[in-house]
């Protein structure tokens, strides 16, 4: 069974979708989880500013972090589950799989929002995880897809067809 858990977010909803599923295997194993948030700046969006304004945009964004993990792991905390946080800085895949190395993690869970028909995208962070990743990953396809109108139904509804 899994005893170390890393669950990377990225503060969207979408992400968060894989919780309630974590929150299952840590009960079941009573794993410690990590709550992990990777502020990543590839430094085009600060052009040329001044290293005053780069630096206040990281404390800002150290700060959103801490607080967005620190309600996140509330959470799971009121549900039984033993938690940690982990805010770091650098590019999302190479972070997260060089903190499930380093910290000997035995899973990585995250969501996936599954574009087309693959769970996940070239070039996406899933991917790069899954693909590079030394540990498990359990991915958790949380987009909501319609299934196809079938043709029967298609075809016998008047009007249609």
């Amino acid at each position: 069974m899994f005893k170390k858990i890393l669950v990377p977010l990225d503060g969207s909803d979408l992400a968060a979708k894989i919780l309630p599923k974590v929150i299952e295997l840590a009960k079941a194993g009573k794993a410690q989880v990590t709550l992990m948030h990777v502020c990543y700046s590839t430094g085009a969006e600060v052009g040329e500013a001044p290293p005053s304004v780069i630096k206040k945009a990281a404390a800002k964004e150290a700060k959103w972090c801490a607080t967005f993990l620190a309600k996140a792991a509330k959470d799971l905390q009121a549900k039984g589950v033993d938690v940690k946080t982990e805010c770091v800085e650098g590019v999302p895949a190479r972070e997260i799989i060089a903190f499930a190395d380093k910290k000997k993690m035995d899973l990585i869970a995250m969501a996936t929002h599954g574009r087309g028909e693959v769970a996940w995208v070239l070039g996406s962070t899933a991917e790069k995880v899954v693909t590079q990743a030394t540990v498990p990953v359990l991915l958790f396809r949380v987009m909501k897809i319609k299934p196809p109108v079938l043709k029967e139904v298609f075809f016998a509804t008047p009007g249609v067809g």
